[in-house]
């Protein structure tokens, strides 16, 4: 079989080091309101590509900046897929913790055979970590295999959350967050879909469920997390579906189903809230 997870940790380190090179030089700016995009991002996804199509010239290559301009275009998301193979690479996820040199940016990049998940790598070039998953195998940090918590209870849990910077007054995702500050111990918004899902994996972190993500930002996370012992699913407990991925991970099932259950009490909520704010807007006679 070609050696995709050497390849997949070249491309991710030519990527890492483009982003620390870039970091006091680039310009920023907006692809949408708060959603921002630098020259950084478009220099990593490139030496990433070329790296992969190197090795392997007829893999499919999703990468986010190539979504972005297809969106703009008018075109589909994810564009049409001509190979059984394809690489789904987010070259910069944590944009915004980047442009304000925040500490919290990686280098994404999953490889997937038809619908499966095949090989992941995360990098965070700030602080030199590099989770690795394959399927089938123990995954690891810097070389060290790696494993869940196993926390099975929210209120013993410290939980990420990701949902979109332009949320409006009253949307379920502020009533979804404040319930879940009242179930578990500590919650966390810290900017990057795949190392949250990497400390999951890991055990720096209980659970994590984000709304408004693609499937570039958690691809090679949720190898990750499924191969160190944690569960995934949709937000309601059902399968995920990996091209629209609203999701939870949690280091042990009895986890995940309580925050499916928290998730479900704030969904009914927001609804009743909903219903009685409409109601009150009905005039008396």
């Amino acid at each position: 079989m070609p050696d995709y997870l050497s390849v997949c940790l070249d491309a991710a380190q030519r990527g890492g080091a483009l982003l620390l090179d870039w970091q006091h030089r680039f310009r920023a700016k907006e692809k949408s309101r708060k959603d921002l995009v630098t020259e950084a991002d478009l220099a990593s996804q490139e030496a990433i590509r070329q790296t992969i199509h190197k090795a392997f010239p007829d893999h499919d290559f999703l990468g986010e900046e190539d979504a972005a301009e297809r969106v703009a275009k008018g075109l589909p998301t994810l564009g049409s897929r001509w190979s059984r193979f394809r690489w789904i690479v987010d070259p910069l996820d944590g944009t915004v913790n980047y442009v304000h040199k925040l500490p919290g940016y990686a280098v994404s990049i999953a490889l997937q055979e038809e619908n499966d998940l095949l090989v992941g790598v995360v990098f965070d070039p700030l602080s030199g970590d590099c989770f690795i998953g394959q399927r089938g195998q123990p995954p690891t940090l810097n070389g060290q295999p790696i494993t869940t918590s196993r926390c099975d209870r929210a209120d013993q849990a410290l939980i990420a959350v990701s949902f979109s910077a332009n949320l409006p007054r009253g949307s379920i995702e502020i009533t979804r967050f404040v319930e879940a500050l009242h179930a578990c111990q500590s919650v966390r918004r810290m900017g990057s879909a795949a190392l949250n899902l990497c400390y999951v994996a890991s055990g720096r972190l209980d659970a994590y469920w984000a709304t408004s993500i693609a499937i570039w930002d958690v691809a090679a996370g949720l190898l990750i997390v499924q191969e160190a012992g944690g569960g995934i699913s949709a937000l309601d407990g059902s399968p995920l579906n990996l091209d629209q991925p609203e999701m939870i991970a949690a280091a042990s099932p009895g986890l995940q189903n309580e925050l499916v259950e928290v998730l479900a009490r704030a969904d009914r909520i927001h609804r009743q809230g909903l219903c009685a704010a409409n109601a009150a807007e009905i005039p008396l006679k």
